[in-house]
């Protein structure tokens, strides 16, 4: 099992969020689709879910507020978040803003388990940062049921890479055989991927930059099938590509995730 034992590298996708309007309904969604277990939270947290699969955190899933727990008017889309490991939340903000991004959740403390916020690139991409203390992120990850990839889709993808370079510490290094895929890297370790929109066939036009969620499956088809059944939607039908077969898919709260059955490395 790919657990994850130690503290997540500063730089590196550490926690996936979902917030939609109707929580229960996307819990019972997320349970019966990956097997997720998890209930609304406190009060106190806003009643935030940890949601579990093999006993282990793996995603988020919360209502939609605003910071002072009032009730969005109008509601906002129903997105997945991809979060950010940093260790000085602080800092890594001013070097967001100073690089030509933006500051939507200014840091704050989450009880003692570390702090976060959310910010935007200079090409409108919306992510979060993570500061952990006791809590560290996903403690499962890139097995069928979990989260697998996080990827940057945007309107300038060099300026993108200056941003997140200089503002993160994440380089970029070219896809042998993926023309216009590029890696993101902490460390010389692949942490995620990045490509242009323009270069996504099938991207409705006007789609703003933003982080897609991947999520591996055993079987992309059926577990296609099984989401449509259940309200779903498909945004990209199953498809064969270098990492797999995968899809592009809503729930029916209308958030947009991809779905991944990773192609094994060749026996011998």
């Amino acid at each position: 099992m790919p657990t994850v034992n130690g503290p997540y590298t500063p730089g590196t996708p550490c926690w996936v969020e979902l917030m939609v309007p109707d929580q229960q309904a996307a819990l019972d969604f997320y349970r019966d689709l990956f097997g997720w277990e998890a209930e609304p939270g406190s009060p106190e947290t806003g009643g935030y879910a940890v949601c579990r699969y093999k006993g282990e955190p793996v995603a988020g899933i919360m209502g939609a507020m605003n910071p002072d727990g009032s009730i969005p008017d109008p509601m906002p889309p129903t997105v997945w978040t991809t979060y950010i490991a940093t260790s000085d939340l602080g800092a890594t903000q001013q070097r967001v803003t100073d690089n030509g991004g933006q500051v939507m959740v200014p840091g704050m403390d989450v009880m003692t388990l570390g702090r976060m916020g959310v910010v935007s690139d200079p090409t409108g991409a919306v992510f979060g940062l993570w500061e952990a203390i006791d809590f560290k992120g996903a403690g499962i990850a890139n097995e069928p049921g979990s989260w697998i990839w996080s990827e940057l889709n945007t309107s300038d993808r060099e300026a993108a890479s200056a941003f997140y370079s200089a503002a993160l510490g994440i380089g970029t290094t070219a896809v042998e055989g993926a023309d216009g895929y590029f890696s993101l890297t902490v460390d010389d370790r692949a942490i995620g991927g990045t490509q242009a929109l323009s270069g996504i066939k099938g991207l409705p036009d006007g789609t703003p930059s933003h982080w897609l969620t991947y999520f591996a499956v055993d079987d992309t088809d059926s577990t296609v099938d099984a989401l449509v059944r259940a309200g779903g939607a498909v945004l990209m039908p199953p498809f064969d590509m270098m990492a797999g077969r995968m899809a592009v898919v809503a729930d029916p709260q209308g958030g947009a995730f991809a779905l991944i059955n990773v192609k094994q490395p060749d026996a011998g």
